[in-house]
């Protein structure tokens, strides 16, 4: 465990070092913690990264998720509540991918990898690069959250955060167009991430 006093240390600390988990104060003597996020989020460095502040209007939580925390814990509150949040993320972070076949299965509708196809009763879609790796990645996480940040890393690993957030957004819509009634699996936990339910593999 580390703890810093002031912006400039609580920055330092966090680029510098891969936490497990970062708790993030934004009132900081010598700046703002949303900076610090910012500069970490930039620097595609994808930690968890949980806030905690006073700040506990609707704007100011939201505008803390969407610049890249992966949960936010207005003060005050017990330590019984921190704790548990603090395992959470632990455990969402530390999923591990479970390599796949060629295939996997959705309810009624297969997903060939290879083939970068959708196929099922009435269904028959083609999918992009980004289509077919997104479902991938979460196939091999089977039913774990996967934090946004990561997952826009991984597909746009060359494009700004709000482009990735913006280019997710879409390849989740056409998705989910394309699975028909198996896109319901394709499932968005707010203020997390993604998750895809439902996954068997197929022989």
């Amino acid at each position: 465990m580390h703890t810093a006093a002031t912006a400039a240390q609580g920055r330092a600390a966090a680029l510098g070092t891969d936490w497990d988990v970062l708790l993030l104060d934004l009132a900081l003597p010598g700046g703002d913690g949303m900076d610090i996020l910012a500069a970490l989020r930039a620097a595609r460095r994808h930690q968890p990264v949980l806030i905690l502040t006073a700040r506990g209007a609707e704007a100011q939580r939201v505008q803390g998720l969407r610049a890249g925390a992966d949960d936010y814990l207005v003060k005050p509150f017990s330590p019984a509540e921190l704790m548990a949040r603090i395992e959470a993320l632990l455990r969402r972070s530390g999923a591990k991918a479970q390599p796949l076949g060629g295939r996997v299965r959705l309810g009624a509708v297969t997903i060939d990898f290879a083939r970068r196809s959708a196929q099922g009763p009435g269904l028959d879609a083609n999918l992009s690069p980004q289509e077919a790796e997104l479902l991938r990645l979460l196939a091999e996480r089977r039913q774990q959250v996967l934090p946004r940040s990561e997952v826009q890393a991984l597909l746009w690993p060359d494009q700004p955060m709000d482009l990735e957030s913006r280019a997710l957004d879409m390849a989740l819509r056409r998705l989910r167009d394309k699975l028909g009634d198996a896109g319901a699996q394709l499932v968005t936990v707010r203020g997390v991430g993604l998750r895809l339910d439902g996954v068997e593999e197929v022989a």
